[in-house]
Parts: C-alpha cells; structure tokens; sequence
C-alpha cells in the first residue's frame, strides 16, 4: 500500500517510515506542502491509499495543503499534528480530512487508523484506472495469487478450485485480502473477526491461520510476520505461486483443530 507522509520533521518522519515500512507500506516522504503537492502527479506507479499531513509546514498551511489534495482526487487524509483545539479539530474535518490524530499517539492506534480509512477510500483507484477499467486494483493483485473472493456470496476459489471456509476463516481471509502485500496486525484481525480484545485469543488466531493455510493448499500465499501479524503474499510472477492441485501441506500448514472461539 503506498502511503505519502506529510512532514517537516525528518527525526519524527525517518521514526515514522520505519515503522511503516516495516508494516508494509510502501512510504514517500514529503518536507513541504509543495514536495506533497508534486507527490501526487501521477507516476505511473499507483495511487497512494492514504495520505499522512502535518498541519505546521514550512511553506504552506496543512489545512491549505489538505484543500488541495481534495481538489486532485479522492485520497484519504489523515491529519497528525500537535494541533489539539476543538476548533482545528473541526476546521480540518470540514475541510474534508477523513480523520485527525492528536500528537503525541499510540502507533498501533495510528497503524489501525490507517487500514480503517483505507478501507473506506476507493476513489484513488478509480481515478487511476479509469472508470472503465475492471475490478479494482486489490481485485487484480488477487487475481495475481490465484484468490477470488465473492463477497455477496462469502465464497473463496483458488486457481478456480473452491475452497469450503467456515465463517471465521472466511472473514480472516477477507481481512487479509482488503489490503494485499500489507501487514495486518494481530490486534487488528482479532478486533475485527472476533470482535474481541487480544488477551487470550492468540492460540484461536494461529489455529485459524493454520487451518486456512491448509485448506488454500498455497503455503506461501498467508505470511506471517513475527510479533506482528500476517499478510497476504502478491508473487512477483504469478507462476511462481505453488500449483494448489500440485501442492503437498507440510507440517507447519496442516490442519489443526478448530479453535474454540470458530462459530463456524
């Protein structure tokens, strides 16, 4: 997921891109409004999901920033500044921020802040792709492993192979496939499908990702990202994806039992 971060502070910028990085964003780091304004002509290699705007910016107001970046299209805009009053609050809301975070904050927090408003923009995709184009670009990065989700219907395929999913293993792998090449969060997952706190459910995450793991038939296809969370894989050569029909679980995806917290 490319993510543009918006900040003159390059001690707290180089701190933030680590992290990001980490978590598989791929991150463009602008100092000034300008530099961000620039950021956004397109290049060829995709729309960012989500763009992170400092409000105090050397050469140009954030709020003003953020009113431009609304006029080039739909990207989701999430202000992080030390700017705390009610009234900045409001002003950048008005003005079309899709969330604003108060520093000093938790970066889980931010991290699921983040995926919560990339889930909600979809414009940027449209406005790369055209409005005839097909499916959207997490559809064709699908496409690349092999993966079609039908959500109306909650059934997988893999390689034109359906795949039986009980109820919860159906939404980690929606999760998952929301944001393929993205690490999510292990916090985030059991918030999400389990709707539940992360103390205790550990053990039901990993059994429910061993359990998809074996029945997707593609070991490299769920990654896990230790002391993080997991992703899904987008192969660089789609053929370089294990045939499922060819592809013999080891041990590590064998299909444990189900977990106590799996409704089916």
């Amino acid at each position: 997921m490319r993510l543009l971060l918006v900040e003159d502070d390059d001690h707290v910028a180089a701190a933030l891109v680590a992290v990001l990085t980490k978590h598989g964003f791929e991150v463009r780091h602008a100092r000034t409004g300008n530099e961000a304004l620039d950021a956004l002509v397109p290049d060829g290699r995709g729309p960012y999901r989500v763009v992170l705007l400092d409000l105090g910016l050397p050469d140009r107001d954030g709020f003003e920033v953020c009113g431009q970046i609304r006029l080039r299209g739909g990207i989701p805009v999430i202000m992080v500044t030390a700017r705390s009053d009610i009234n900045s609050r409001i002003h950048g809301l008005n003005l079309g921020a899709d969330d604003y975070v108060v520093k000093p904050y938790d970066m889980g927090e931010l991290l699921a802040r983040i995926h919560a408003v990339a889930r909600r923009g979809t414009a940027p995709a449209a406005v790369a792709d055209g409005p005839g184009a097909a499916g959207s670009r997490a559809e064709r990065l699908l496409a690349r492993c092999g993966l079609v989700l039908d959500t109306s219907a909650r059934r997988a395929t893999v390689r034109g192979r359906e795949v039986a999913l009980t109820r919860k293993e159906y939404d980690l792998l929606a999760l998952l496939a929301q944001s393929p090449g993205v690490v999510i969060r292990r916090e985030q997952i059991i918030s999400e499908v389990w709707r539940s706190s992360w103390e205790g459910t550990a053990r039901t995450l990993e059994v429910h990702v061993a359990s998809l793991r074996h029945k997707l038939a593609v070991p490299a296809l769920i990654e896990t990202v230790r002391g993080i969370g997991y992703r899904l894989v987008v192969p660089e050569d789609p053929a370089a994806t294990a045939d499922p029909a060819a592809t013999k679980a080891g041990p590590e995806q064998g299909a444990p039992a189900a977990g106590p917290a799996d409704a089916g």
